[in-house]
């Protein structure tokens, strides 16, 4: 989000009337949004209620002061950065000093002339843009650290991550929790009629099946080459054969068209369950679904086996 093309928003609190009319004149016809407070119980749920870019905080509230603003807006985590600017009529340097420690960005005495106040609120803007860019980039290399580039699936970071949470709630809430290790059949041959670009297809492919036979309450991954893991949520043993079984057909039923020549990949999956007497160890889990695989891979390939 580039903040320079969107209107700010700035939370103005200040238990004048006179100074908060001072202010809307000053910023009017400006690329600022302005919401009002005229004491610190208003300002604090005005906050919460508009996440505001920029705050112009009196330091003297009838209820509060602003340093105990400042801290219990620096102590909360918001979606962005909010620039504090501090106005006060005191004019010593032990007040700025303070005002600053207690988290503000920047100070404006009373009486206080309009182009000044400009002035300071492009500068906050400035940096609350910056702070913005940032959190966007560091929300996007998070993204990146959990996700598979080629398929746009999870990747096994992620996978582990949720899986953790869910285990806790599949011990404590009695729910089923299935582990299915995917593998598809015969894959290197592909990369080596056809080439690596005909191997990403395949994958891709697959994984776009994957995500169709997943709900809100599952989660499947890419964990490397040609292997999946798709952990399955609130299912009888039926459903989660069923799920799995159709995924294997259609997988297997879908044909490729490689340099004039017509192909089909099948997979194998080995499959698991969490039980009560289990730890609560995902890593575990994933070594049974690998074992089950294997056995699918010793009966044939293109087949589910379930851990017996």
């Amino acid at each position: 989000m580039n903040l320079g093309e969107v209107a700010l928003t700035v939370l103005v609190a200040d238990d004048s009337s006179v100074f908060r009319k001072h202010v809307e004149h000053s910023l009017s016809g400006k690329n600022y949004n302005l919401v009002f407070a005229s004491n610190g119980r208003e300002t604090l749920e005005l906050f919460e209620r508009h996440d505001p870019h920029i705050v112009i905080l009196d330091w003297a509230m009838p209820d509060t002061t602003g340093g105990e603003i400042c801290r219990h807006i620096r102590r909360i985590k918001k979606s962005a950065y909010t620039y504090i600017v501090i106005v006060t009529a005191n004019q010593t340097s032990e007040l700025r000093v303070e005002g600053l420690a207690c988290g503000a960005d920047d100070y404006i005495t009373k009486p206080f002339d309009g182009e000044e106040l400009l002035a300071r609120l492009g500068v906050g803007s400035r940096i609350a843009q910056l702070h913005q860019e940032l959190a966007d980039k560091n929300r996007l290399l998070e993204e990146l650290a959990l996700t598979d580039s080629l398929t746009g699936l999870p990747n096994r970071r992620a996978v582990e991550e949720w899986a953790g949470h869910q285990l806790s709630a599949a011990a404590r809430h009695h729910f089923s929790f299935w582990v299915v290790y995917a593998d598809l059949d015969n894959f290197k041959s592909v990369n080596d009629r056809f080439g690596h670009h005909a191997g990403d297809t395949v994958l891709k492919q697959f994984a776009e099946l994957l995500k169709q036979s997943s709900r809100r309450s599952d989660i499947c991954a890419r964990i490397g080459g040609e292997e999946f893991l798709f952990v399955l949520t609130h299912n009888t043993f039926e459903d989660a054969r069923r799920v799995i079984e159709r995924l294997r057909l259609q997988f297997s039923e879908t044909w490729f068209e490689f340099q004039g020549q017509h192909v089909s990949v099948t997979a194998s999956f080995g499959v698991t369950q969490f039980r009560k007497e289990d730890t609560q160890n995902f890593d575990a889990l994933v070594r049974r679904a690998d074992a089950a695989l294997f056995e699918a891979k010793r009966q044939g390939r293109n087949r589910v086996e379930f851990e017996k």
